[in-house]
């Protein structure tokens, strides 16, 4: 590989399911991503470089060149929207659930309902397809809260174990859209870097196919749901 390929990852788990990934496909960091203060990592292939951003920073980096590929959650890109990149692969890590959570003993009733969620476009757009009006409060950080200080009825936010819900009083009551990490690709790179970025695509869709790449802890239940079919559960509706 001759031409330069720059990879943004997402910081955290996205960053360290990634990594058995990337060695799979000969990548790995030469920097201490942990301890060093260099903002661009190199690797131990001269010509491949990475950036470590916020997860919702990656889509922009990868859609304005920036970036040749990077790594970032379904969720992410959801609310992210916009065509200018491709999406060529599900990595399947860093799995998760994104649902509309809210008080075990919540009914739904013809009232428009207040969410809290940081997934502003995403919500709205998945209320619409049900004909629903919902009033959308924006947050970023700490959602179970609002539920319990009256802020919102209901949140849309991740969800993996479900264990901060049920420590708060709180449950699932609809399933989104089940969540992991995906490839994504810079729309320019993919056709003038062509040889180079379909040899990073076929060699890490080979890590993802291989058994015991992936790390067990990012095998996690909600993808073995995605891939049964995991079924929606609706709302409690208010009895007649």
């Amino acid at each position: 590989m001759n031409e330069t390929l720059t990879i943004a990852l997402a910081k955290g788990r996205i960053f360290k399911d990634a990594l058995p990934l990337l060695a799979h496909a000969g990548i790995v960091p030469v920097d201490d991503p942990e301890t060093s203060r260099k903002l661009i990592l190199d690797t131990n292939q001269p010509n491949i470089k990475l950036v470590v951003i916020r997860s919702s920073d990656v889509p922009t980096y990868v859609e304005y060149g920036a970036a040749d590929v990077g790594v970032a959650g379904k969720d992410v890109l959801m609310e992210y929207g916009g065509d200018g990149l491709y999406e060529p692969l599900d990595l399947k890590i860093a799995c998760c659930r994104l649902m509309l959570a809210g008080p075990v003993a919540f009914k739904n009733s013809e009232a428009r309902m207040r969410i809290a969620t940081k997934y502003v476009a995403t919500t709205r757009r998945y209320f619409a397809a049900q004909g629903k009006q919902v009033e959308i409060i924006k947050l970023y950080g700490s959602m179970e809260l609002a539920p319990l200080v009256g802020l919102s009825d209901c949140i849309v936010d991740v969800v993996d174990t479900g264990n901060t819900l049920k420590a708060n009083g709180l449950a699932p009551l609809e399933l989104i859209a089940n969540i992991s990490s995906r490839l994504i690709v810079n729309k320019a790179s993919m056709k003038m870097k062509h040889e180079v970025v379909h040899a990073l695509i076929a060699r890490i869709a080979e890590a993802v196919a291989a058994p015991g790449i992936l790390p067990p802890t990012a095998l996690t239940r909600p993808c073995a749901a995605e891939m049964k079919e995991q079924k929606r559960t609706n709302i409690a509706k208010t009895p007649k």
